[in-house]
């Protein structure tokens, strides 16, 4: 069995999960308190943030034609109303990085 052309196979993150140095989500502040529920914190996680293009490559390599990913809007929005243009261009470059390596970008806000 094929599947059509336009059949989507992919991966998906969670920003929190994989970018790291999220210093403005209330995640990462809820894992600094002493009593937490997080089993550890995030800290560097895996550094997708910084390491996106290599990651997506990977993926276009192994096959995939998907990236579900979510955006930090603790970055984004850092402080409520004030709006960081280059995390914004951030994101748009992941995008970007995406659709060069053939890869159909799927944006989510929230995922955890």
């Amino acid at each position: 069995m094929a599947f059509p052309k336009d059949f989507l196979i992919g991966a998906a993150t969670a920003a929190h999960q994989v970018e790291g140095n999220n210093i403005h989500s209330d995640y990462w502040a809820q894992e600094q308190l002493p009593h937490t529920s997080f089993a550890e914190p995030s800290g560097l996680a895996c550094d997708h943030y910084n390491r996106f293009e290599e990651d997506i490559r990977l993926l276009a390599e192994a096959g995939l034609n998907a990236y579900r990913f979510s955006v930090e809007w603790a970055r984004i929005e850092p402080e409520e109303g004030k709006f960081d243009e280059d995390e914004i261009e951030h994101y748009r470059r992941v995008i970007a990085c995406c659709k060069a390596h053939g890869v159909e970008p799927i944006v989510t806000l929230m995922h955890l």
